[in-house]
């Protein structure tokens, strides 16, 4: 059976000229994304390594998902690390996909000589460019389906609130858009398909693996040696005595000022992905990998302490934790703008007729 849709054409004015200024296309319709969009996903479905995809998926996700469960029922651990293992999992696997689902949109489309032939219609470059945006990221949030009766699971196993779990899998699929946006401008900026697939990972690497090395290759350059409030004891006790009692004085040390380069950390998808998950006030040392986490990254952002604690044999009271305001909403933020940013690439570079092509790029 055959589908067709009804596209648009481009009408022409008097005598076959430019087309009438009351009939110019719209900067975006419901309609245009719709088509678009439509006509991309029934391309995927049709296919056959879509299909075998998903299937490897599923049962990548439920083995992995399996391990976890049995390994922490086997071992007596916290059941709370699970369900945060396999999120963490789940979202490493997805930004390893979603840069395919988008980033060939456009220009393999212009290299099969397809691409002009929907510019030539009443179909506008934001029309185009959201309907790829929108067929690429329901490609992404299907392999998330796929995962969610594993993540459901875990959710139930680590007594994970409804609330932390819904806010956790948005984020994850906001995220997932903001790599398919990324990838579509790169699909609009390279000629070759090798090259915009290359320049989504390297975009994806330096959001998930740069920035924590860059926030330790920082570490030098915002410590300082500073005239700062001690507590502790002058001198070291020495065994079986105990005549040292610690009290605050003033010492030159060595200060790290990470609160100046702390969102290097909070724009990494996982550190965003964990603080959505972490449920506050709980200890990280006794909880699962997202207050773990989050309590790492709120200690870089609050900068080094008022009073450095150097009195570690004294008994002390139960330390308190303070979560802090929460740091996902900042680093989706920064990640949404760069999606964004990729969107309007796409649109900016699909406006026709071209002021200057490529060498060997073809039209039509």
């Amino acid at each position: 059976m055959t589908t067709t849709f009804t596209v648009p054409l481009e009408p022409s004015g008097p005598g076959g000229g430019s087309p009438a200024p009351d009939t110019a296309a719209p900067a975006i319709s419901w309609q245009g994304v719709r088509t678009i969009a439509v006509l991309e996903l029934r391309q995927r479905i049709r296919s056959t390594r879509w299909r075998v995809a998903l299937a490897v998926w599923f049962a990548l996700v439920g083995l992995v998902s399996v391990l976890i469960g049995g390994a922490f029922a086997s071992l007596g651990g916290d059941p709370k690390w699970a369900f945060g293992l396999v999120l963490m999992f789940v979202l490493g696997l997805g930004l390893v996909v979603a840069p395919t689902l988008a980033s060939t949109a456009i220009n393999g489309d212009r290299n099969a000589g397809t691409l002009a032939i929907l510019q030539v219609t009443l179909l506008s470059p934001a029309d185009i460019a959201v309907g790829k945006l929108l067929a690429g990221w329901a490609a992404a949030l299907a392999f998330l389906a796929v995962s969610l009766p594993f993540l459901i699971w875990s959710a139930l196993l680590g007594g994970t609130t409804v609330g932390g779990f819904s806010l956790s899998l948005t984020v994850l699929a906001l995220m997932l858009g903001v790599v398919c946006a990324i990838g579509l401008g790169f699909s609009a900026l390279t000629a070759r398909t090798a090259g915009s697939s290359v320049l989504t990972y390297i975009a994806v690497a330096s959001l998930t693996v740069l920035t924590p090395i860059l926030f330790v290759l920082t570490f030098p350059a915002v410590t300082t040696t500073e005239q700062v409030v001690v507590y502790g004891a002058t001198q070291e006790p020495t065994a079986g005595d105990d005549s040292y009692e610690c009290t605050n004085f003033t010492a030159e040390r060595e200060v790290s000022h990470t609160e100046r380069t702390w969102w290097l950390l909070a724009i990494n998808p996982f550190v965003i992905l964990a603080d959505t998950g972490a449920q506050p006030g709980l200890d990280p040392e006794d909880s699962g990998p997202f207050e773990a986490i989050r309590a790492a990254t709120n200690e870089m952002r609050n900068g080094p302490p008022e009073v450095v604690q150097e009195c570690w044999w004294e008994s002390q009271a139960p330390p308190t934790f303070d979560d802090g305001a929460p740091i996902w909403p900042w680093g989706l933020g920064a990640n949404l703008l760069l999606g964004a940013a990729g969107l309007a690439v796409a649109i900016r570079r699909l406006k026709v007729p071209y002021r200057t092509l490529p060498g060997g790029t073809r039209v039509a």
